[in-house]
């Protein structure tokens, strides 16, 4: 697992970087647009590049072998264009500059966010990958409190301090991860470029997964529609400074990576949908309860219980969907997943914006309420457990 750890240091910075983009970007766009609808939307340009290069890529990278490996090169190529892309952005001069940054952020991180994530479980075997996934979410989640946290201080002193910050830890992570992962040495099942099976993407689109992809387009509906313009809510509608509002997220992601690793364990200990169907029932109901929220010591402790239940969904959901496919087609499969989550971050924010703008920030939870719901819907439908239940993976799990 120390593997897996330094692994983790790739999606911190991923995390902090989107973190910080959904926190403070849309500050920048209520300079130039002061709609909400407009503002959902610039929010999710961006995510056109990422929804066809993501999947394209997560296959690409099964497919290629080099002397850093197969996901490697994506990394080093991806992520040292993000950090000159993020640190660009708060020093756009006007409208124009800031959505071009924005597009070419968001654009370097597609290259790379895809093969980060199919590293683990290249280097993990199937029964640890739940809780390998908790362990890189976990460092996820200390990224996001660092952007909510320690960023909403940094923007308070100077708007470009929290982007500057997140330039140098994207280029200190990647040296941690080629420095400490050696593709060549550490996968557990190497596939070279000439023996590797063709991998088609209607092949892995059985009932199982096509249901399963769709609940995780509708949580993320959700989940991307409050990350987008919560700190808008959290200003316009509960009259909260721009740093408090972004400060109060903080309690989703401390939360979030409180439960990041226990959820992975439940996940493996009762079954990835069991526990996920819990996380969702929770953020239903917690949703539903913060419009009535009238002080901010209630928003927090209602958004802190909404990262606890966020933790048991999204630490099983991307393992669920790699357990239910090959090995070979671990790229492939976080292509797919990665594919309905930027689906729902191209679609909702600028539905949610169009919502907002005809009856108040109030419908923002509401709408979070509904797609939450239809999730829950889809994944009842889903018959597979997501529990490893064999012989050989109760060994592999007992030998950890």
């Amino acid at each position: 697992m120390k593997k897996t750890w330094l692994l983790g240091f790739g999606f911190f910075s991923i995390s902090i970087t989107w973190s910080l983009y959904n926190a403070f970007v849309p500050f920048f766009l209520d300079t130039y647009l002061q709609r909400a609808s407009l503002i959902g939307f610039m929010m999710t340009i961006d995510n056109y590049f990422a929804l066809f290069l993501q999947p394209w890529i997560g296959n690409l990278s099964d497919k290629t072998n080099t002397r850093f490996g197969r996901r490697m090169p994506y990394l080093m190529f991806g992520m040292p264009l993000a950090a000159l892309f993020v640190m660009l952005i708060p020093f756009h001069t006007s409208f124009i500059t800031l959505v071009l940054f924005m597009m070419l952020m968001n654009l370097a991180m597609s290259v790379y966010r895809s093969p980060t994530i199919a590293l683990m479980p290249d280097i993990t075997p199937d029964s640890r990958r739940t809780k390998a996934n908790g362990i890189i979410n976990f460092m996820g989640g200390i990224g996001g409190i660092l952007a909510f946290g320690l960023g909403s201080i940094l923007y308070n002193a100077n708007p470009s301090f929290p982007f500057l910050a997140a330039a140098v830890i994207t280029l200190i992570s990647l040296f941690i991860v080629v420095r400490s992962i050696k593709e060549k040495r550490d996968v557990i099942i190497p596939v070279s470029a000439e023996k590797q099976p063709r991998i088609k993407l209607r092949g892995e689109l059985d009932r199982t997964t096509v249901l399963l992809l769709a609940a995780i387009f509708f949580w993320f509906v959700s989940y991307q529609g409050v990350e987008a313009l919560f700190t808008l809510y959290g200003k316009h509608y509960m009259g909260l400074s721009e740093k408090d509002s972004a400060f109060s997220l903080t309690f989703f992601s401390l939360f979030f990576v409180i439960f990041a690793i226990p959820s992975g364990w439940l996940g493996n200990r009762y079954g990835k949908r069991r526990i996920i169907m819990t996380g969702v029932i929770g953020l239903i109901l917690i949703f539903a309860a913060i419009p009535l929220a009238e002080s901010l010591l209630l928003l927090r402790m209602l958004l802190a219980l909404g990262g606890m239940c966020w933790a048991f969904i999204n630490i099983n959901s991307y393992p669920f969907v790699v357990s239910i496919g090959s090995e070979s087609s671990i790229g492939t499969r976080t292509g797919l997943y990665y594919l309905v989550s930027s689906l729902a971050a191209v679609a909702s924010p600028p539905l949610l914006g169009l919502i907002i703008d005809q009856f108040g920030y109030g419908s923002l939870f509401i709408y979070a309420s509904a797609g939450m719901l239809l999730a829950l819907i889809l994944i009842l439908l889903v018959k597979h457990d997501g529990k490893s239940a064999t012989v050989s993976e109760q060994q592999a799990q007992t030998n950890m």
